[in-house]
């Protein structure tokens, strides 16, 4: 890799906003909530407009750039403009970028790609989001087994849309399995098909498990939960409670997908779920996303089968998306080359280790934490094994040294995970660590 030349100025030096950024939130501010996009909406002194991605940085319209750790939620593995992705859309568009309702050819192409390294894929259903293959895999869950409730776990994220927004966000643990809806607007009793079960706590999902059997269709997880990691055997065990009792198991791989292995979550901790969701990767951020699992359960949305009693619907204009589809190709064409994974999580790992000398130096009591690509500051003694460790850390401190980041052009989003990317540079890696000692020193100021 080589190292980029766009340099973020003086590592010691806030980030400055010219009058005519501000002005750009005046319009914004009459124009979107919060002037933010969906839940995301900064602080006005740390907040920016973005001109344009290049490797792992974000120019804004200032000039001034920023080292990216958000890396697009995660979609941007390569890093931003990659030439291979950038290319391969190019090319397409000369083709045509939209079509709909007959098959194109990128898109059989990524079928093939997907069904080939996915370990529960037999065929493959696209979507255009994470939340449209989360609520369709639900749903395809139901019509298979005739039954109408979900598990999820506390903590766990797997969209936006009703039967996922409980207990994502938990402030204290739930009256298992009962959850609590995290948004206004949802409809009375979505909550009665909805169950919550502590993630990393085996015995009481066996427990919630067993007893709802009979209305049970699915038990939905991340295999790597946000950032908490699976204790050892908590999947495998899962998967056999739910081989037990006729319930399906769902990974929700949105993020884990390609991240973490090629074959991702399924591959990486040798647990096959029944159906997979993924998303960002492999559309190469595009506006994609696939639901994969076996022929028989992915042939109730055969839409020969139209009018029968058990059909399920599935459709979206931008389902067979051609320019995504390319991305996506260009961008798992690289991941495939030998070493790319065992690499990411090295240079990751040691970037985290660099990184808590920094925090230690300074005396700041909080982890540098993550596994294979994944990072986040964590103000806590310890890994954190469910959602409230991470919710019973001092995440007040953790925000204010995220913003404190911001101001220094570290970009993340406070209190988020952030992603390290083949693009982060020896160079990128060596300014972040200079940003991040005048970060800690502001803190302690």
């Amino acid at each position: 890799m080589t190292a980029t030349t766009d340099k973020a100025g003086d590592p010691g030096t806030r980030l400055p906003k010219s009058a005519g950024h501000e002005k750009l939130y005046e319009r914004a501010e009459k124009l979107l909530p919060g002037a933010g996009l969906g839940s995301y909406s900064l602080p006005d002194d740390v907040r920016f407009v973005i001109k344009r991605g290049k490797g792992a940085r974000l120019e804004d319209v200032d000039g001034n750039w920023h080292i990216d750790y958000v890396c697009g939620a995660g979609s941007q593995i390569l890093g931003h403009a990659h030439p291979a992705v950038a290319g391969a859309i190019a090319e397409q568009l000369t083709q045509g970028h939209q079509y709909y309702g007959t098959l194109n050819e990128p898109i059989l192409k990524l079928a093939e790609e997907l069904v080939a390294a996915i370990p529960c894929a037999e065929k493959v259903m696209f979507t255009t989001t994470g939340s449209e293959a989360t609520f369709f895999s639900m749903r395809l869950a139901r019509a298979f087994t005739g039954r109408n409730k979900i598990l999820k776990f506390e903590g766990g994220y797997h969209g936006n849309h009703d039967y996922s927004s409980f207990s994502m966000f938990p402030k204290a643990r739930a009256n298992y399995p009962v959850g609590t809806p995290d948004t206004a607007g949802i409809p009375p009793h979505i909550d009665e098909n909805v169950l919550v079960a502590p993630f990393n706590d085996l015995d009481t999902t066996r427990r919630l498990i067993e007893e709802h059997r009979a209305d049970l269709a699915a038990v939905i997880c991340e295999p790597l939960q946000r950032i908490v990691m699976p204790k050892a055997g908590f999947l495998e065990g899962l998967r056999k409670v739910c081989t037990d009792n006729d319930v399906l198991l769902i990974f929700d791989e949105m993020v884990s997908g390609f991240r973490l292995a090629y074959g991702g979550g399924q591959e990486y901790f040798g647990v096959k779920a029944d159906i997979g969701t993924y998303g960002k990767i492999i559309s190469g951020g595009g506006p994609l996303c696939a639901i994969a699992a076996s022929a028989e359960i992915i042939e109730l949305a055969n839409p020969r089968r139209k009018g029968e009693p058990n059909y399920v619907y599935i459709n979206g204009t931008l389902h067979g998306s051609p320019i995504a589809a390319v991305a996506g190709l260009a961008t798992l064409n690289e991941l495939k080359k030998p070493g790319f994974h065992a690499n990411l999580a090295k240079r990751s790992d040691d970037f985290r280790k660099e990184t808590q000398k920094v925090l230690d130096r300074h005396g700041i009591a909080a982890l540098s934490y993550g596994h294979a690509s994944y990072w986040q500051i964590l103000f806590t003694d310890h890994a954190p094994e469910s959602a409230l460790d991470v919710v019973n850390s001092d995440m007040a401190s953790a925000r204010r040294l995220d913003l404190e980041s911001l101001r220094h052009g570290i970009y993340n989003l406070p209190g988020v995970r952030r992603y390290i990317t083949q693009a982060h540079t020896d160079q990128d890696f060596s300014e972040t660590l200079e940003r991040f000692d005048a970060t800690c020193r502001a803190f302690n100021a």
